[in-house]
């Protein structure tokens, strides 16, 4: 990895399967989309780019309505309206997907922030086969989830040998945001608290 801080001008968002069936039997279901959403917008308010991708939609569903939500609502005064085209996969890692792998690489980000279900599958794919791939990658620890506590575990233990950075949304947020004298700096303050 080339540093241990993440740079807004060379971050990139990827949020992997936020599927309503796929979350229906995670463990911290609440906390984890709670937090996953105001990781969202305030990449938002940054101006990251973010990707979205869905496993097997047709038996898994689409994108939960919460983490829909933080993806297109217009927040007053802060953000506009947007939209979002989800990568449809079915491999484990999103990197095995052509269009993902390419819509990644013309993105010219090298740092990663990585969130999503499940941690132990999905995401630790992902976020191995990025590393492999050359990118620095972060873990946004609190904005992952699995079935079980246990296999959340796992899946951070692994991500953390195989190099990538864990820590948590906050983190990540004031990481790229740098000083309070930011022009978004009460707006990722309020979305925080």
């Amino acid at each position: 990895m080339k540093g241990w801080t993440i740079k807004r001008e060379d971050a990139i968002l990827v949020c992997i399967d936020f599927q309503e069936k796929l979350l229906a039997g995670i463990y911290g279901r609440e906390k984890f989309e709670e937090c996953a959403s105001r990781l969202i917008k305030g990449c938002r308010m940054l101006g990251i780019p973010i990707l979205v991708t869905q496993q097997y939609t047709k038996g898994l569903g689409p994108t939960s309505e919460k983490i829909t939500r933080a993806l297109v609502e217009a927040i007053p005064e802060v953000l506009p309206e947007a939209s979002f085209t989800p990568f449809e996969k079915t491999t484990f890692s999103a990197m095995k997907e052509p269009s993902f792998a390419e819509a990644i690489a013309g993105s010219n980000k090298k740092t990663v922030i990585i969130a999503g279900s499940e941690t132990h599958i999905c995401v630790q794919q992902t976020a191995i086969e990025l590393i492999e791939a050359g990118y620095g990658v972060f873990g946004a620890v609190d904005c992952m989830a699995s079935r079980t506590l246990e296999n959340k575990e796992f899946g951070q233990i692994r991500m953390t040998q195989a190099g990538v950075a864990i820590t948590g949304y906050e983190s990540v947020l004031f990481d790229m945001l740098l000083d309070a004298k930011d022009e978004n700096f009460k707006n990722i303050s309020r979305l925080v608290r």
